[in-house]
């Protein structure tokens, strides 16, 4: 978002621009928001995930079956982003915003709702195109990677460990990154037009625009950052979620 602000940069440099225009809590700007987004949305995927997979009908201990997993996942992953929608576009204004800008959420809702009205499903098109292959992959390659590890390697344990969690966690996860990033990508720079102060234009003239200025480099630039920030979050978030599963004597 910021670098698509200030041009190309490079992601040292876009640190250094942050911490000197707004100190180093700019780094957290639009984290609370982000937290009230991951919470629903995660909650909801897994519950949907889980929901489909039994409308779906298939053998959950099986290794085979992707293309159900892939469907159940893509089913879950366009109902949570459905729902959140709204918190993903102020997310995106908080982060994009100069410091100061906004106090804080409700401050940047109503902004929001003052200048643009009920446009809070902004980018929802590409948004959703992108969860699809994400989540699905994400889903899918995790089960199928833990399923095997257990069908295989065992032993006397049915605890894979946290080490093979965090393994299936961080493949799954670059799977559905690399897949769906150029929609991501595109869907962030729809969202953050207003902060760029830009006309308005549709999901094609934006995807011309980009592939214009950049080549088709261009719709995986900030993938690195991306990556370093998702992949620990994620494997952080699956281990805790498999140990609470545990906990619980949940199945």
């Amino acid at each position: 978002v910021y670098s698509s602000d200030t041009g190309k940069m490079r992601l040292t440099h876009g640190f250094k621009q942050m911490v000197k225009e707004g100190g180093i809590f700019s780094l957290w700007q639009g984290n609370g928001t982000n937290v009230l987004k991951i919470a629903p949305e995660t909650s909801l995927k897994i519950k949907a995930y889980e929901q489909y997979k039994k409308w779906l009908s298939f053998d959950s201990a099986s290794i085979g079956g992707i293309l159900e997993r892939f469907i159940a996942g893509s089913l879950a992953g366009a109902t949570a982003q459905t729902c959140i929608c709204p918190m993903e576009v102020i997310k995106t204004r908080l982060i994009g915003g100069k410091t100061g800008q906004y106090s804080g959420i409700i401050d940047c809702s109503r902004k929001f709702m003052k200048t643009e009205g009920i446009n809070l499903f902004k980018a929802y098109v590409p948004n959703l195109l992108g969860v699809i292959p994400y989540v699905g992959l994400d889903l899918a390659v995790y089960e199928l990677l833990k399923n095997y590890w257990l069908e295989h390697y065992e032993g006397k344990s049915v605890d894979p460990g946290i080490i093979i969690l965090l393994g299936c966690s961080i493949v799954s996860h670059s799977c559905g990154q690399l897949a769906s990033f150029p929609l991501n990508l595109l869907r962030t720079h729809m969202q953050a037009e207003a902060i760029m102060e830009k006309e308005e234009i549709s999901m094609i003239q934006h995807i011309r625009e980009i592939y214009n200025k950049e080549g088709k480099w261009g719709f995986y630039r900030g993938l690195t950052s991306n990556v370093m920030k998702l992949l620990p979050a994620v494997g952080i978030g699956c281990v805790a979620y498999e140990n609470v599963k545990t906990l619980f004597g949940v199945t």
